[in-house]
């Protein structure tokens, strides 16, 4: 789900921008406290915590100062932070939960979360989640971290895909102001298709399926759905037909290719061309653009995908990390220290200023405000939900992701309720394997 997420968010968003073996158990009960322990430093001497971040994901300062107050509340003891690429992770950290001497803590996508649970390789954090703020996360933003009604990680952090625009090209067409309903944004694409040096209002792909769930939570709905005790696809339902509309309707301002995803190719590279008026996409997008072409850089402006409804952003996909602890950690009380200490309001906020992503507390929303791909894609990020927490669900995103061949199909023309049947039937069968 994952791939470069979050790997570029402070890049992207124009700011700056954790298995291995652990020793002996820890033995003292003052280790969990996040602030102000009074355990000796003999407690934590020769203790060495492991935490894997995936690759762009822990920004630089916000590290150094994690270290420092973890080192500084643990005498003794020493944080050795791991950085682990995207390609071939899900075996990797598969592989390390399983072993004796596994990562203490470890970053995992939202949407994997559900999968290392249900093998019992994530410690059960349910009675510490208050300890660890959970009072305080949004509800939304933890469901993933929730699986068989145990909370088994900690929500970290988010983001959301938002509209991603030129301004010279918007200002070109005469446009001086964002869209506040999808009918006004509509208008706005037909402005920027007709204005010269604009080959194509709006870059989405047909498989961006991403943005497609987001406007089935729009609709009410959701590409998949509980039935009895089950989870199968939700695409044959009113609303999730209403999102096709929707979806086949932006489509139809673009050139991009309706058998391809966002990566194939990588719309950041199109968008760079400076001949796009706008992107549907992540902060990271954005900065990928700018790294291509610099004198995008003052040009690109952000502002959530409207709905049908003026003033309410459109539904998005939520995708994100959670902060988890192995089964098999040998310093679990030291780990959920660690997690106190990264999931306090003080380096929570910070990770939000330095990255610009959406924190798990709403209440730290402001640490964000001065960056502008933060600040639209919280706006957004209230109407916002993930994939069911089942590790089954893993299976429906394997290649040939059903959903994405189902958006193909539906804009290449086929019946949409027969179309609609066929790839339900297809994710029916995916998430009825036991994983």
């Amino acid at each position: 789900m994952k791939r470069q997420l979050i790997a570029a968010v402070g890049v992207a968003a124009m700011v700056v921008g954790v298995a291995a073996c652990s020793s002996d158990g820890d033995k003292t009960s003052d280790a969990g406290k996040a602030t102000g322990g009074s355990s000796k430093a003999a407690d934590y001497s020769g203790k060495t915590l492991t935490v894997w971040f995936m690759d762009g994901s822990n920004p630089k300062q916000w590290t150094t100062d994690l270290t420092a107050a973890f080192e500084k509340q643990y005498p003794g003891a020493k944080l050795k932070i791991e950085v682990q690429g995207w390609n071939g992770i899900g075996q990797k950290v598969t592989t390390a939960l399983s072993e004796d001497t596994p990562p203490d803590v470890l970053e995992i996508g939202n949407t994997q979360t559900a999968s290392y649970a249900a093998t019992g390789g994530l410690m059960d954090l349910t009675a510490d989640k208050s300890s660890l703020g959970g009072d305080n996360w949004a509800e939304n933003l933890n469901k993933a971290s929730v699986y068989d009604g145990k909370q088994y990680a900690a929500p970290w952090y988010f983001a959301n895909r938002v509209v991603i625009y030129n301004k010279k090209l918007w200002s070109k067409a005469g446009l001086s102001d964002t869209p506040k309903t999808l009918d006004e944004f509509y208008d706005d694409l037909g402005k920027l298709n007709k204005t010269s040096g604009v080959d194509q209002a709006l870059y989405l792909p047909g498989q961006e399926w991403y943005t497609y769930f987001g406007l089935v939570l729009s609709e009410g709905g959701s590409v998949a759905q509980l039935s009895g005790d089950k989870w199968v696809g939700a695409l044959d339902t009113p609303a999730a037909k209403a999102a096709f509309q929707t979806y086949a309707k932006l489509q139809s301002f673009s050139k991009a290719p309706k058998d391809k995803d966002e990566a194939t190719p990588q719309q950041s590279d199109v968008f760079a061309k400076g001949n796009v008026g706008a992107m549907i996409g992540l902060g990271w997008e954005a900065g990928g653009a700018i790294t291509a072409n610099p004198a995008l850089k003052d040009d690109i402006g952000y502002f959530p995908l409207p709905s049908k409804e003026a003033g309410k952003p459109a539904g998005v996909f939520l995708g994100g990390s959670n902060l988890a602890i192995s089964a098999n950690s040998k310093n679990p009380e030291l780990a959920k220290g660690f997690l106190k200490l990264a999931l306090s309001d003080q380096f929570e906020g910070a990770m939000a200023k330095e990255a610009g992503i959406v924190p798990n507390n709403p209440q730290l929303n402001d640490q964000a405000k001065d960056n502008p791909f933060a600040v639209a894609a919280i706006a957004a990020s209230a109407s916002g939900a993930t994939t069911p927490g089942v590790p089954e669900w893993a299976a429906v995103e394997n290649t040939p992701n059903p959903i994405k061949d189902f958006l193909t199909a539906a804009l290449q023309g086929k019946d949409y309720d027969s179309t609609a049947k066929k790839y339900d039937d297809e994710m029916n069968k995916r998430l009825s394997q036991k994983q």
